[in-house]
């Protein structure tokens, strides 16, 4: 048997949610132990450019904006540790979570600040330009700006689809949008707005097959209709994946409500807590709505307040 360790803070994820949250907990003498998780860093270690965060005139890198909230983080000596939790048990009032190396923590305060992953085509091509090259993206508010004047390809036939489609519209000279099926998922106001914007193409029954580009930049699309079996290459500079985000949640579903997709819901609007008492929440595992670093960062501050808070009422 493992000898445990006690704690009073554990932050478990990083991304801006997990380090904000570090940052304040720190300050506030919590002593906060982070666990990074699978992708140290989160969802904005694959964006190459992130220039809607405040304070960075000239844009900054993903990579580089989290390893500059790590340091951040580690300056008010947060204990930043590589690995990722496995398993945890909130039945009682100690909050018992397993690491992946065995290591058992028991932690006053618990905050989850695991994020959400993009779900992908998971095309050979898609991933490639993803992670080597430019002109794949997950998110049209983050990187739409870089398209100004060009033509882009999304897919995704829901509303978020339709709202990222609407987004491009007004920076593209034109969008084609790929439905799978012969119908929208979205609600009929999101399906109605983009119908009736000029430069957005929908083809339905028309599924991407091949990411094209050069090696280093996107090029265009080839794409099938499912039902005539039909090819055809669309041009474009970017191809934009909608199809939805999976909350990295799994772990908490025994103990912690969730929506039906699998965000965890927040026991009080406008505040980080979830049912279970000294547990909170941060960033895009509760956040379907934003999804942005900044709103991200936001939420992890008001957890550890929270947590501080909860804290203080307990006398610690």
């Amino acid at each position: 048997m493992s000898e445990v360790e006690r704690i009073k803070c554990l932050i478990i994820g990083s991304g801006p949610a997990g380090y904000t949250a570090a940052i304040y907990a720190a300050r506030a003498d919590m002593q906060p132990v982070m666990y990074q998780g699978m992708q140290p860093g989160g969802q904005l270690t694959t964006t190459n450019e992130v220039e809607n965060f405040p304070g960075y005139p000239d844009g900054v890198t993903g990579p580089e904006m989290m390893i500059q909230l790590e340091q951040q983080a580690k300056r008010f000596d947060t204990d930043v540790r590589f690995g990722f939790i496995t398993k945890v048990d909130f039945s009682g009032d100690v909050h018992k979570c397993w690491a992946d190396d065995g290591k058992e923590i028991h932690a006053d305060t618990v905050i989850i600040s695991t994020g959400a992953s993009a779900k992908y085509l998971g095309l050979e091509s898609e991933q490639f330009y993803l992670s080597n090259g430019g002109g794949v993206s997950a998110c049209a508010v983050c990187d739409g700006f870089f398209y100004r004047g060009q033509e882009t390809v999304i897919v995704g036939a829901g509303d978020s689809a339709c709202e990222e489609a609407h987004y491009l519209s007004k920076l593209c000279t034109k969008v084609t949008m790929l439905v799978r099926r012969d119908e929208f998922r979205a609600s009929k106001i999101m399906e109605e707005r983009v119908k009736n914007t000029p430069n957005i193409e929908i083809l339905y029954n028309t599924e991407a097959e091949e990411v094209l580009g050069d090696g280093q930049v996107v090029e265009g699309v080839r794409a099938k209709n499912n039902k005539t079996g039909e090819e055809m290459v669309i041009p474009c500079t970017g191809f934009f994946v909608a199809i939805g985000h999976k909350p990295n949640t799994d772990i908490f579903k025994d103990y912690i409500n969730l929506d039906e997709t699998g965000y965890i819901k927040y026991e009080k609007p406008g505040t980080s807590l979830t049912n279970v008492p000294g547990v909170f929440v941060a960033g895009d595992a509760a956040d379907k709505t934003y999804r942005q670093a900044v709103t991200a960062a936001g939420t992890g501050c008001m957890a550890a307040l929270d947590a501080e808070r909860f804290l203080s009422a307990k006398g610690h």
